[in-house]
């Protein structure tokens, strides 16, 4: 078998071509994972669906497919992916965001792969600076959960076969779709998912395919670096489910000064030193909290940034 029906379908031409049905996508994905399409053809078909522009069922195609050959994931209260790749980004200060939430008494899956080289890497060197532990398998992140309230799943870990298809972009010069479905795996298949993305219009792609999914709680935002990081200073507007709908919120500005999320700054120990108070930054916490305070929301929290304040205020030092 090879995948050159579904090749030809999205590259027939102007009038004739067309983008995939749910079950076509899900065929196309399975055979490719299965071995049976032609590395040519595999390039072919995710760089014309890029061309066109991915619709909520190929996504949810796709990713449905990815699912059925994970191995059994701890199920967590709230997934949250972190799969940017951007060139410059500042402190990955969303993972004390996440750590903050797991202290709600919520358990937390992060999952992710922010390679190439970027400087994504300083989200997976920040993770022991953020009190997070990085774990070698699902059983691991099962333990890690338990006990911590919080564990991430490297994607070499957890898809090895998503993951050699991402790294197809050093091969195409260009992102896929694949880089959507990573975010929208959900390995443990949490019933809330928050989500970040880089170009705004990807916001109602991904909850319109985790409503086809069948997720019931999900808040998809532009981020910082592409990641679920709220800037404080700014208003931001939300895409996502609540109860399986589609739902969609506005969030007014939660501080008063105007700093980038992106300052320069690199040095990974100012996340500890945050969480411990020995850093005293405002624009640090007030983006921890209002991340927080969204991530809750998320889960049903009623006064989510009053109940972010105070987890910050009672946090185990």
């Amino acid at each position: 078998m090879s995948i050159a029906e579904f090749v030809r379908i999205l590259g027939r031409g102007p009038g004739r071509s067309r983008s995939l049905t749910y079950d076509e996508a899900h065929e196309a994905m399975a055979r490719v994972l299965r071995g049976e399409a032609a590395p040519e053809s595999t390039g072919a078909m995710l760089m014309l669906m890029r061309m066109k522009g991915e619709v909520p069922e190929e996504i949810a195609g796709f990713t449905r497919a990815l699912r059925d050959t994970l191995v059994t994931v701890p199920t967590p209260d709230l997934d949250w992916p972190s799969y940017a790749a951007g060139r410059t980004r500042g402190l990955p200060w969303f993972l004390l965001s996440a750590r903050l939430v797991a202290q709600g008494g919520y358990k937390v899956l992060m999952h992710g792969w922010n390679g190439l080289g970027e400087s994504g890497h300083l989200v997976r060197e920040g993770l022991s600076y953020a009190g997070i532990m990085s774990c070698d398998g699902p059983d691991h992140a099962r333990e890690v959960m338990a006990t911590e309230g919080i564990a991430y799943l490297p994607l070499e870990n957890v898809s090895p076969e998503l993951l050699h298809l991402l790294q197809l972009r050093a091969v195409f010069g260009l992102r896929s779709c694949l880089n959507t479905v990573a975010r929208m795996l959900n390995p443990g298949g949490a019933e809330a998912s928050v989500q970040g993305v880089f170009h705004p219009p990807y916001r109602e792609l991904q909850a319109d395919a985790s409503a086809l999914l069948g997720l019931k709680s999900l808040s998809v935002i532009k981020g910082g670096g592409g990641e679920f990081e709220r800037n404080p200073s700014k208003d931001i507007q939300v895409f996502g489910l609540r109860a399986g709908a589609r739902w969609d919120g506005f969030v007014p500005p939660a501080h008063e000064d105007t700093r980038r999320l992106n300052d320069g700054e690199t040095d990974l120990s100012r996340l500890s030193a945050l969480w411990d108070g020995t850093l005293d930054d405002p624009f640090a916490e007030a983006i921890v909290l209002a991340t927080a305070a969204l991530a809750l929301d998320t889960l049903g929290e009623p006064a989510a940034e009053e109940r972010a304040a105070t987890l910050w205020r009672e946090r185990a030092r």
